[in-house]
């Protein structure tokens, strides 16, 4: 197994810890990656667009004139969709965009992304991380420390409200369990802080 640095908040190492090398350690699949992200992507589009085709358009409930005699050409309704006002033929109604890949294209695509952050060198492992009460600066001053002042996103074992809550006025960090863990946020935060615990939890349950 691989080996990687672990550091405490104050931003030292104290160490190295083993991290799965099936887990951390394949060669990033791009294509997998890709699709994982259309998926998420499209699964987050609300949906709700519509239009009004010529039943839900108000009026045009009689025949506008006669059907012969007028030299006119023959019309059913004032709101057909040839008319000005008429309904719309064919408009987008409201649909679910959702989609599901495959199991194990999805746990080889959160494989790709694990393994692409240690490869960029972006993956943090802390030994412990523990924050008393919510406070905002606290969790500013373990970014400093670690060289993590662009996106970061905190990785836990288990859920931390106290570490939630500190860093919830933060527009660029987000904190998630092991089980939260997708491709998209892996892709659209530069640094991935992950406890120890949540490292080995991850390598025993992607593995």
């Amino acid at each position: 197994m691989p080996k990687v640095a672990l550091y405490n908040q104050s931003g030292s190492q104290v160490g190295d810890v083993e991290i799965n090398d099936a887990v951390f350690g394949i060669e990033p699949n791009e294509h997998v990656l890709h699709d994982a992200v259309v998926m998420q992507r499209a699964s987050l589009r609300q949906g709700t667009h519509a239009v009004k085709n010529r039943s839900d358009v108000s009026g045009g409930g009689r025949k506008p004139w006669r059907q012969k005699g007028t030299g006119r050409a023959r019309q059913g309704s004032i709101r057909s969709p040839q008319w000005v006002g008429g309904g719309t033929v064919f408009g987008p109604t409201p649909r679910s965009y959702s989609y599901k890949l495959p199991k194990k294209v999805r746990r080889l695509a959160l494989k790709s992304a694990l393994s692409s952050k240690v490869k960029e060198d972006s993956l943090v492992v802390l030994d412990e991380l523990s924050i008393e009460v919510p406070k905002t600066k606290e969790v500013v001053s373990i970014l400093s420390s670690l060289n993590a002042d662009a996106k970061a996103l905190f990785v836990t074992a288990d859920k931390d409200e106290v570490l939630a809550k500190s860093a919830n006025n933060l527009q660029n960090v987000k904190v998630l369990t092991v089980s939260e863990v997708n491709v998209l946020d892996l892709l659209t935060h530069d640094k991935l802080i992950l406890t120890k615990e949540a490292a080995e939890k991850a390598g025993e349950v992607l593995a």
